[in-house]
């Protein structure tokens, strides 16, 4: 395969990656699509979270599974590996985000971009087959009361999904694309929605846009990670790639192209952007903002376990409802299935504060007033059966920036590294997020843990990375413009959760792929542009 030609490669294919090999396919393009994960059919995902080598993406220790956890200085990342991205294991929820979302941020008044974004936020709940989920459980109930108590009960209401509410174990003809899609069977509500769902009925994105984009002609290649983007002798771009074998076993190979899309998810377009940015050979005029700008949703996480044998929380889509507590935040029940309880291993009594000495002494103090308690809740048999995660979402902090070298939680080998550039840094403790944990643990008798990293390094886990790519006007206020090209390099798109470029204070998944119809309907079609 060395020395061929492609019209466009894609790297990677989450939400930004699928549409745009789509789009571009269907405009008459050719269309490689290079995917670092593996391709998995409904058998391959685990059926829990402690089969590690189907669950956990950590190819040195060969595991291989869609789930990547990336520990950085001032936050944990969760974020999914595989052919389609993110998709196969994120919570399935579609939300739009508020108006300020539109108009702030780096590209803040570079368009209207509210206006502009509206019609392609209808094509990508349709394609991604957005439902309202319609059914709540036990979790609901628990978050709707706490809703009323605070005032705020007209700001409950079941969570928009990616799901396929079809009728359970019974397969039928595709419900979306007119019988080109491929057959679907519906959800059984079985919590198993970010393990990856081998019912069939979650709308990952190997069953909308990449299905559709290979009917199309375009070439998807698992396995195979870009190491680096180089402008090529006479034009277009020479992508080097690595291609798995086997057990530690590699080729390295080139492809020509005339265009690259990024869409690795922030964490891999920017690592390759700056490691392309330091290569004499790679991309050196790339804009000083590379990997600034970086968000997150501010999230807190909680874990609320009880001993009560009549609340059944394992059941249910991934997310099932949101509570907004005010303008800018909100609370979500989040669920694993039966049978998964590697989070135990992560997870210690919660206390809140800003110091670690502080939060320990805390966290034993809240022990030592409820010791047969916690003792039990750690003892509990099926953790997913008895725990409620709770995530807590807002838009209030600051941003951060990404670089590379070998840091504290980097280890050896050179990597991805934080700083705070701007505000705050996201906080781990939020003296409302843990008001609402405890108003949940006191009405299911239950205890509050949090994740070890957060209680003792005080950093915060997230799903949800974004920007350090940023669209600016020029390239001393971002890394890409209006029409998601890179600044001083033409043919190179980012069109990922990397150019989100303000914070969505909610799951980013739609507003990514509303973006990126967009900056693909901005590309002429093949035939229009060639004459042909």
């Amino acid at each position: 395969m060395g020395g061929e030609r492609q019209d466009f490669v894609v790297v990677g294919s989450g939400f930004g990656g699928s549409v745009s090999a789509l789009r571009l396919a269907e405009k008459g393009y050719r269309v490689l699509v290079l995917e670092k994960g593996r391709r998995y059919a409904p058998e391959d995902y685990p059926t829990s979270n402690w089969q590690l080598r189907r669950w956990l993406w950590m190819p040195r220790l060969g595991l291989r599974g869609p789930f990547k956890m990336t520990f950085l200085r001032h936050l944990s990342a969760f974020t999914g590996v595989g052919v389609g991205g993110g998709s196969l294991v994120y919570a399935n929820t579609l939300p739009t985000p508020t108006e300020a979302f539109f108009t702030s941020g780096t590209w803040a008044g570079l368009a209207d971009w509210q206006a502009e974004l509206a019609p392609h936020y209808g094509t990508a709940l349709r394609m991604l087959g957005a439902a309202d989920n319609p059914r709540v459980w036990p979790g609901d109930e628990v978050i709707r009361e706490i809703g009323n108590e605070l005032g705020r009960g007209q700001h409950f209401h079941p969570a928009r999904v990616g799901v396929f509410f079809g009728e359970p174990e019974v397969e039928v003809e595709d419900p979306y694309f007119e019988g080109q899609g491929p057959r679907r069977t519906g959800c059984n509500h079985c919590g198993a929605c970010m393990l990856g769902c081998k019912v069939g009925a979650k709308n990952t994105l190997d069953r909308n846009y990449l299905y559709l984009a290979e009917k199309q002609g375009c070439e998807i290649r698992a396995e195979s990670e870009v190491l680096a983007v180089r402008p090529a002798d006479g034009g277009g771009y020479r992508v080097v790639v690595r291609e798995r074998l086997g057990w530690l076993r590699h080729r390295t190979y080139e492809v020509l192209t005339d265009k690259v899309v990024f869409s690795g998810g922030a964490l891999g377009t920017v690592d390759l952007l700056l490691k392309m940015r330091a290569d004499p050979e790679g991309l050196p005029g790339l804009s000083p903002r590379t990997g600034s700008f970086v968000r997150t949703n501010s999230e807190a996480l909680f874990m609320v376990v009880t001993e009560r044998k009549d609340l059944e929380l394992s059941e249910g889509v991934a997310i099932t409802s949101i509570l907004h507590t005010d303008d800018h935040s909100h609370l979500e029940p989040v669920r694993y299935p039966k049978g998964s309880g590697f989070f135990r291993l992560l997870a210690m009594p919660h206390a809140a504060g800003n110091k670690v000495f502080s939060r320990l002494l805390g966290a034993i103090g809240v022990f030592l007033r409820h010791p047969v308690r916690f003792v039990r809740a750690a003892l509990v048999w099926d953790l997913a059966r008895r725990s409620q995660i709770l995530l807590y979402m807002r838009t209030l902090e600051g941003t951060l920036r990404f670089s590379r070298g070998r840091g504290i939680l980097t280890g050896l080998l050179p990597g991805l590294k934080s700083s705070v550039s701007e505000g705050e840094s996201p906080k781990a403790f939020m003296p409302e997020a843990t008001d609402l944990a405890n108003r949940f643990a006191d009405k299911v008798d239950g205890v509050v843990w949090s994740m070890q990293t957060e209680m003792v390094a005080g950093v915060p886990s997230t799903a949800h990375v974004l920007g350090g790519a940023c669209i600016g006007a020029t390239a001393d206020s971002g890394v890409i413009g209006t029409d998601h090209q890179v600044h001083g390099y033409p043919g190179l798109y980012v069109v990922d959760g990397a150019a989100i470029s303000a914070n969505p204070g909610v799951n980013p998944s739609l507003s990514i792929t509303a973006m990126a119809e967009r900056a693909m309907a901005g590309i002429a079609p093949r035939t229009l542009r060639s004459g042909r």
